[in-house]
């Protein structure tokens, strides 16, 4: 029960206050440190001119001994902060809201609102280009929006749902381990010559913590979209979630963003320029609305908001399920 009182502390924390910009300007974030220690055994474990066999050896040791050092640093820093009572418990708050997402993602989807509203068609691509990897050239107002939306969706599994769903199980170790894992994914998990075999088994260890917490995420979606705009609407999310998840490349990534573009009744996805190569892919809810812009934007991270409440309710309803047993 401590654990869920904690995971909601941290949720409201995230919520509101999230990241402070002048604090990591000051002091490294603790995922920019997981970085370093990935790029470390990136640039000693995965050599080109090694055999494919042997670099995807190398990145299984690779993850193993990240995961290794995430739990032990998770472990610590409770077992400190259990020692500390209730400041412990404050300051382990604290860093859970640090591991979660959810203002930074709500402000950086804000931002191409904004830029759209500002700056016109090159204010969103200029805006759009801080979060997603497709060439921003290439997309006209509704391909900027359709990117936001898709980022805000695919990034409330894996950056909200996830690291308080492992924490929740696991605590701070689990929580950090997710955090290594994740990020080891954004870093090496690509199906690119570099690191195809390298990083194969972060990015499928990734797919694996991250099956729930995509399917959870649309429930969550669901139930934020009945609250705002009715029954109608989170069962339409429902639908088209476990309708057309399928189509999207990733296992878990088309739970989040099929719910949403159900909820929002719009297309998302469909054919996108990475790098210059055309990536083709069916559209989710290809029935939905074609023309995506700022409002839908707008409407998204309204949604985005309610979700996160809606995790906050439901971390409230487990604390007194706990209580009362």
């Amino acid at each position: 029960m401590i654990r869920l009182a904690i995971l909601l502390i941290a949720l409201v924390l995230d919520r509101i206050i999230g990241d402070p910009p002048k604090l990591w300007s000051r002091i490294p974030h603790p995922v920019v440190l997981f970085g370093a220690a990935i790029a470390f055994l990136d640039h000693r474990l995965n050599k080109p001119l090694s055999a494919p066999s042997l670099r995807k050896r190398n990145g299984v040791i690779a993850i193993a001994a990240l995961l290794v050092l995430a739990l032990t640093i998770g472990w610590l820093l409770h077992a400190v902060f259990w020692q500390l009572g209730i400041a412990g418990f404050a300051l382990e708050a604290v860093l859970v809201s640090v591991l979660l997402a959810h203002k930074s993602l709500r402000d950086h989807v804000d931002a191409v609102a904004k830029g759209l509203r500002q700056g016109g068609l090159e204010g969103g691509r200029k805006a759009v280009s801080m979060i997603v990897g497709r060439d921003p050239n290439t997309l006209d107002e509704a391909g900027v929006s359709r990117a936001a939306i898709e980022s805000l969706a695919e990034n409330f599994a894996d950056g909200v749902v996830a690291p308080a769903l492992w924490y929740a199980l696991l605590g701070l170790p689990g929580l950090v381990a997710y955090k290594m894992l994740n990020t080891a994914d954004s870093m090496i998990g690509h199906k690119n010559e570099t690191y195809l075999h390298f990083g194969w088994a972060s990015a499928r260890l990734d797919d694996v913590a991250n099956w729930p917490a995509a399917r959870l995420s649309a429930g969550a979606i669901a139930a934020a979209a009945t609250l705002r705009w009715g029954l109608a609407t989170g069962a339409r999310a429902l639908t088209v979630a476990a309708r057309d998840s399928g189509l999207h490349r990733s296992p878990n990534s088309g739970w989040p963003e099929a719910a949403f573009a159900g909820a929002l009744d719009i297309r998302l996805a469909g054919p996108r320029i990475y790098g210059g190569v055309l990536v083709s892919e069916p559209m989710i809810n290809g029935a939905g609305q074609s023309v995506v812009g700022e409002a839908d934007i707008n409407r998204a991270v309204g949604l985005f908001d309610i979700c996160g409440w809606v995790l906050c309710a439901v971390t409230a309803i487990g604390i007194v399920l706990l209580a009362m047993l």
